[in-house]
């Protein structure tokens, strides 16, 4: 049976980071880490599924000790393997152990100075650590490695900045990518929705081949630029979904999500087969209050308001409780 091509495993929810646009809520809530053996566990049944590529996310992964020994098994078995990190607590030791485990190195970047990078991240001095981990990852020289940006209203004005006061520093950095933050977890927020997600001419912008070309010539040319407004996470009902093209996501104790970031689980690799989880994945994204949730979405605030609807529908007693438990963005707001 065709199972996902794309694998993201949010390996914990531990972090040394408070973003406010936390798609997992990590540092927020129990990190659910599991141990090694149950790590093993389901990276085996990962395996199993044979996807293409594996992301390992968090939280943040670098702050699990079997980290690299998680990767280094799905590499193993044929998987590419990208690692997502907000650069905090990498390492000049663990350089060697990411060559040897991961085929990518992603680090986030969500403003192009300290000031936007550090409010956006909630936490002072986690742009220096960022630039920091590309420091050490530029330096190895046998690393791939990029920067990833969730593009929201604070940062837009700067996306010019990353191409040319950014990439410069790193004669090894290999891809820029502008994303669209999307309105999942604590970036669903009425809110946040209403503050930092980006306009709708934004919006427009990031999936117009224009900026994509205007920021590529701003780039050194060993540099990919890549922009998307991430449309293709939100499963519209208009597009195009099938089995092989959609990812499995797993959280930190082994559960799989329904729908990539929205809330609702369908059982547990470490339980059940993952043929069985698929299965009930796909049914989810056929369900009629999904189609009809979804149907009607034509704005980013559209967006951010039928995922509080389908969080609120489908997640667990324990997800209820953390989602009624959100801080409030802004306090005036509401």
């Amino acid at each position: 049976m065709d199972g996902p091509h794309v694998v993201v495993w949010d390996i914990t929810h531990a972090c040394p980071l408070r973003c406010e646009h936390c798609y997992s809520e990590a540092g927020r809530r129990p990190a659910r880490q599991l141990d090694r053996d149950d790590l093993l566990r389901v990276a085996d049944a990962v395996i199993e599924m044979g996807p293409a590529l594996v992301d390992l996310c968090g939280g943040e992964p670098l702050v699990v000790r079997e980290i690299f020994e998680v990767a280094e098994r799905l590499r193993g078995a044929g998987i590419l393997v990208a690692l997502y990190t907000g650069g905090w607590p990498l390492s000049a030791e663990m350089v060697p152990r990411l060559a040897e485990s991961c085929d990518r190195v992603v680090v986030s970047v969500d403003g192009a100075t300290a000031e936007v990078h550090d409010r956006l991240r909630g936490r002072a001095g986690s742009f220096d650590r960022a630039m920091r981990a590309l420091e050490l990852l530029d330096g190895a020289g046998d690393i791939r490695f990029a920067i990833d940006c969730a593009v929201m209203r604070s940062n837009f004005d700067q996306l010019a900045s990353y191409c040319t006061d950014i990439a410069p520093r790193f004669s090894n950095l290999r891809r820029i990518g502008f994303e669209a933050a999307t309105p999942f977890g604590l970036a669903s927020r009425a809110g946040f929705a209403l503050h930092e997600l980006v306009t709708e001419e934004q919006w427009a912008r990031l999936a117009d081949d224009a900026l994509r070309a205007e920021l590529q010539a701003l780039a050194p040319q060993s540099v990919l630029v890549e922009t998307t407004d991430n449309r293709c996470v939100m499963m519209h009902p208009d597009d195009e979904i099938g089995p092989g093209s959609q990812a499995m996501f797993v959280e930190a104790d082994g559960s799989v999500r329904a729908m990539t970031f929205y809330e609702g689980t369908v059982g547990n690799l470490r339980l059940e087969p993952w043929e069985v989880l698929w299965q009930r994945a796909i049914a989810r994204w056929r369900d009629p209050v999904v189609t009809e949730t979804l149907a009607p979405v034509r704005t980013m605030r559209q967006w951010a308001d039928a995922v509080r609807t389908l969080d609120r529908h489908f997640a667990s007693a324990e997800d209820l409780a953390r989602i009624d438990n959100r801080p409030m963005y802004p306090l005036l707001v509401y």
